[in-house]
């Protein structure tokens, strides 16, 4: 993984003149020599593309984000190859004292994990957390059962065998869909857990959002979780699903925004799964940038921690969260853009603050 991230990042940090390894006491250099490379989640792809790109036509600064899964954004970060990593899991405690240095973590968007589903003749499909622990542990396999069929009594299902696709690298959307199972389902809780990384009791494994998506659009009678904005560019239907009230919501920016209104902690470290208002869509969750708040490492230079950090007031504020709405995810609550330019404020280089 690690020689794969150098290869993808060493274009870039060539043309960049190697500004990342600038002696970090040249505080003088042109903003236009700075570069800014982050790797990671695949759920948020879609909104990272269109900002970066915008960003770099607004200000010249050459902005390259490598889609590799939240595990491989984490691992990045650890090994210092980004400025900044990308996960729709946050760090716990463990894992945060694993890296060498303090972490923190600005939320940039809100998504949905939906559940995505290949049956030509079905349309309007609802699954119970019943429905969906069976069919995600493999105790249903038919699309026929008389389980589904309680909760789609209008619905025609077919005498089909279901295969479930599911993620087979690290990933923050399996770690935010597994959340939410571990809090629906017992079962589910105690034999599979949560994390980026699962045993699956049944199913296909494919890489990344795109891979999932790609194998749910090409196999008749799949069904697995994909990040909601690949399901609907690819216009791949997606079942309505139970929340935590019991009513069956379709993922939208209403829903999903609605999964953000209660108490959101300092650090932002929440999961929005399975919240408590009755108009939210039950599999959303914040997706984050993670970087080290001491910013002076292996010969940084202020200026590409200044431009970091820059970007990152950026793409929290109004301009950049319409460009996430554009891409079908929900933009941060006002509140939760304080809290993350608060931890921004707090970020520093050499000890003195970098925003000032």
């Amino acid at each position: 993984m690690k020689k794969l991230l150098v290869v993808l990042f060493a274009a870039v940090l060539l043309a960049s003149c190697n500004s990342g390894s600038s002696d970090k006491k040249s505080e003088n250099k042109k903003s236009k020599s700075v570069s800014i490379t982050a790797a990671g989640a695949t759920f948020p792809l879609p909104f990272y593309n269109l900002a970066f790109k915008n960003y770099t036509k607004k200000t010249g600064i050459l902005l390259t984000y490598g889609g590799i899964g939240s595990g491989g954004g984490i691992r990045s970060l650890k090994d210092k190859i980004v400025d900044f990593g990308a996960t729709d899991a946050f760090l716990n405690a463990k894992k945060e004292a694993d890296m060498p240095g303090e972490i923190v973590h600005i939320p940039t968007c809100i998504g949905a994990v939906v559940i995505a589903y290949n049956l030509p003749e079905v349309k309007g499909l609802k699954l119970s957390n019943q429905n969906l622990e069976d069919i995600f542990m493999g105790k249903i396999t038919k699309w026929n059962d008389k389980k589904l069929q309680e909760s789609n009594q209008d619905i025609n299902l077919p005498d089909m065998d279901i295969t479930v696709v599911h993620r087979s690298d690290g990933s923050g959307t399996t770690y935010i869909f597994s959340d939410f199972m571990s809090k629906i389902s017992d079962a589910w809780k105690t034999e599979v857990g949560k994390g980026k990384s699962l045993k699956w009791p049944v199913g296909l494994g494919a890489k990344g959002n795109p891979g999932v998506a790609g194998t749910i659009k090409q196999t008749v009678g799949t069904v697995g979780y994909i990040g909601s904005e690949f399901a609907f560019a690819q216009k791949i239907p997606f079942a309505q699903v139970e929340n935590s009230t019991g009513k069956f919501i379709l993922p939208n920016l209403e829903s999903i925004s609605a999964s953000a209104q209660g108490e959101i902690p300092a650090d932002t470290k929440v999961m929005l799964t399975n919240s408590s208002d009755p108009n939210a869509y039950p599999i959303s969750g914040f997706t984050w940038l993670i970087l080290y708040k001491e910013q002076s490492y292996d010969n940084r230079s202020k200026a590409q921690a200044e431009e970091t950090i820059k970007f990152l007031s950026w793409i929290i504020e109004k301009d950049a969260q319409a460009l996430a709405q554009q891409v079908n995810y929900a933009p941060l609550p006002e509140k939760t853009v304080a809290q993350a330019m608060k931890i921004l404020s707090d970020m520093v280089y050499d000890g003195e603050a970098i925003l000032k």
